[in-house]
């Protein structure tokens, strides 16, 4: 008999991580037994933070002429869903995790945007789009005393990817690093979130799927040192 169970998932997990290996995903969800935490690169998380701060209640004008007219309003805050239940199904899931910047438009619209160093492409946009329709679910379906914002008209992600270098004379020497700021629309479908949403917590229920050494670089090396077959 399957027990039911409410599943905290990280926006996260489910780009990497699940598309990576099903088999560290369920562990760390399911069961809490994470991969071992490799940091970012340093120079990645300080470009993300001096972005986040300068773009703080900016208008959408002055970096992002695609977008409606609107403000920055919101950088780094946590967001939690109630639990989403599925049909037919005893077990329900969550969303926990944490957005890079929320822009409010002139017309009292959101939009959720997650900032990406790196050159854009399809695949990764459309991965990272599970990421925005997290986020989303999340802000419009909060779980009592998290943050609530409604409606939510846009999702996209601003890439960014030095492609220039350059100096600047004064007291001290400056080298700066110039590219362009891509923008990327994702398309919303709340339906087909869903149903993702749902197969991943079929994934969880059933039974943990074998490990992937040959494309899991952690499966590969608890086989090497003798910990699964």
């Amino acid at each position: 008999m399957i027990m039911s169970n409410n599943y905290k998932i990280s926006p996260s997990d489910l780009t990497f991580l699940y598309d990576g290996c099903k088999h560290c995903f369920v562990n760390k969800v399911k069961h809490g037994i994470a991969q071992p935490s490799i940091p970012l690169p340093g120079v990645f998380s300080t470009i993300a933070a001096l972005q986040k701060e300068y773009f703080s209640d900016k208008r959408t004008e002055v970096f992002c002429p695609e977008l409606p007219p609107g403000t920055v309003i919101y950088g780094e805050k946590w967001v939690q869903s109630k639990p989403i239940s599925f049909e037919g199904m005893e077990s329900t899931c969550y969303i926990k995790g944490r957005f890079d910047i929320v822009i409010q438009f002139d017309d009292r619209t959101y939009a959720v945007v997650d900032f990406k160093t790196a050159n854009p492409n399809e695949e990764k946009s459309a991965m990272y789009g599970r990421q925005l329709h997290s986020y989303t679910y999340a802000l419009e379906n909060p779980e009592v005393g998290a943050l609530s914002l409604a409606p939510i008209s846009t999702l996209g992600l601003l890439y960014f990817m030095p492609d220039t270098c350059s100096l600047v004379s004064g007291e001290r020497i400056r080298q700066i690093l110039e590219g362009n700021l891509q923008w990327v629309e994702i398309e919303r479908n709340d339906d087909e979130f869903l149903k993702f949403l749902r197969d991943v917590v079929v994934l969880l229920d059933g039974e943990i799927p074998p490990p992937d050494p040959v494309n899991c670089d952690w499966c590969r090396y608890r086989k090497l040192i003798g910990e699964i077959e």
